[in-house]
């Protein structure tokens, strides 16, 4: 019996690249696999019905997925009235690190599995981590920003001016996942002392690379901080004036994570006063940033539009990881990384 399976892709995961992974990775078992491409990032995703960070309508996804078993796809929607009109879809595998544009609880009720792709871009996020964070400790957005602008500034080689090396500095991390545990272990191979403030990492975890340490300590010893952790309730605004008040004065501020973890405002005080030497941001409250943003004037600033995360192999890995998660379906094996495993126990 054939199995129909839907690959919604977009302009980074085409939905050739689905198609394939899924092929391989349900080896000869017959599969109808039907194509859907979405306009991100050309146009950016937002919320759709109950879910967020979704591209795409209720109505094109209802119409796309009749007949449909499978649903693969990036930020494709699953919404209450979705599965209330996909009576056959039974596996829904988002290749996001989390399903975020999936309603779990109405998928539940309606027999739906939700898969995600976790650690998908663990390595891209940490590389692009250390690019801000030596780009920021070595002033090169204000010096690029200069040279561009046709004025060579000689002064950036004042002792006040200069930047700092990695070598000898302590930095502190706040979480230790797949992306700031990658992050330590270039940093530690740089020389730098590294502190991390994560409750929930394992002492053995540390070993001979890292000190766990309270919050406070990390901020008062830390010249340079980046931020690894997802946003809860605890987390939400974790890092505000107080905080940034805390570090030594010169510090450098980093955060490819969320930007819900960070006040801005009291960044780019910060910044324009001194406290803060510079930051390296790549996610922010507002997305995209306002053309009147702060932090486009702010000094010592290098910026990137939320891009951490994206490169070639990291929509190898993910396409690879949800494909993984169609074969043990098709072969009746148990989910790997489902939101809802009580949904599907192996048969």
């Amino acid at each position: 019996m054939t199995t129909t399976v839907l690959a919604a892709g977009n302009h980074f995961i085409h939905p050739d690249l689905f198609r394939r992974a899924v092929h391989e990775a349900a080896g000869d078992a017959p599969l109808d696999v039907r194509e859907l491409r979405f306009d991100w990032p050309h146009t950016p995703f937002g919320p759709v019905a109950e879910v967020i960070e979704a591209s795409g309508s209720e109505d094109e996804m209802i119409e796309a997925l009749q007949g449909v078993e499978i649903y693969v796809t990036e930020h494709g929607p699953l919404t209450e009235r979705i599965l209330a009109h996909c009576p056959d879809l039974k596996l829904f595998c988002t290749s996001r690190g989390g399903p975020v544009n999936a309603n779990v609880e109405a998928a539940t009720r309606h027999g739906v599995a939700v898969c995600y792709a976790p650690g998908r871009n663990a390595t891209a996020t940490a590389e692009h981590t250390l690019t801000l964070m030596l780009a920021a400790a070595r002033g090169v957005g204000d010096t690029h920003t200069d040279l561009r602008r046709g004025v060579w500034r000689g002064d950036y080689y004042d002792y006040d001016n200069c930047g700092i090396e990695i070598d000898g500095a302590t930095v502190g991390l706040i979480g230790f996942g797949a992306i700031g545990s990658r992050v330590a272990r270039v940093l530690a191979a740089m020389g730098a002392e590294v502190l991390v403030h994560d409750p929930y990492v394992r002492p053995e975890a540390l070993a001979g690379l890292a000190e766990q340490v309270p919050l406070d300590a990390l901020l008062r010893r830390s010249r340079i901080v980046s931020l690894h952790a997802r946003v809860t309730e605890e987390t939400r605004g974790m890092i505000g004036r107080e905080e940034i008040a805390a570090m030594p004065r010169g510090a450098i501020l980093v955060n490819c994570a969320r930007g819900a973890l960070l006040d801005y405002d009291a960044v780019c005080d910060a910044l324009d006063s001194g406290q803060l030497s510079g930051a390296g941001f790549d996610v922010f409250p507002k997305e995209p940033l306002p053309a009147g943003s702060r932090l486009l004037t702010a000094p010592g600033v290098v910026l990137t539009p939320h891009i951490a995360g994206g490169s070639q192999e990291v929509a190898h890995k993910a396409a690879r990881i949800v494909a993984a998660e169609v074969g043990r379906y098709l072969r009746g094996e148990p989910l790997v990384h489902c939101a809802n495993p009580g949904v599907f126990p192996a048969r």
